[in-house]
């Protein structure tokens, strides 16, 4: 008899939501080394895709209403090891606050030219190209 276990992780998803030439960030509660500000995001379910995962996190984390664009990419997080994927969603309404004040502590609209001041080490490569594209410089 054999026993399947399951040690992976679950897959993580990320929402990257524009709105009126900004990106929405979040401050985790409780930092993952130097993550404190990133995307919405949290743990893909099992009957559920990445972009239905960012979607419902969003909602979980920030009380807005996101509709998912497109999946921007997938990659193992170099910080975390965790695999990553990347959606792009649009507000369909809400005002973004901390909904879940147990793991997220601020949000923020940053424009194009703060983002590094939030993420220091850099985005992922495609969610950077699909902001460059988006947000105006």
């Amino acid at each position: 008899m054999t026993t399947e276990t399951k040690t992976e992780k679950p897959g993580i998803s990320a929402a990257i939501i524009v709105r009126d030439g900004k990106v929405l960030m979040v401050r985790r509660a409780i930092g993952e080394g130097e993550l404190l500000w990133q995307f919405p995001a949290g743990a893909i379910e099992d009957d559920e895709t990445a972009e239905q995962a960012a979607v419902r996190e969003t909602a979980e984390e920030t009380g807005l209403t996101v509709e998912a664009i497109k999946l921007l990419g997938e990659r193992v997080h170099p910080k975390t090891g965790r695999l990553m994927s990347y959606t792009a969603a649009t507000v369909l309404h809400g005002e973004a606050h901390v909904a879940d004040d147990e793991e997220l502590d601020a949000v923020a609209w940053v424009a194009h030219s703060e983002i590094a001041e939030y993420v220091p080490y850099g985005l992922f490569e495609p969610v950077q190209e699909y902001l460059d594209e988006v947000l105006p410089n």
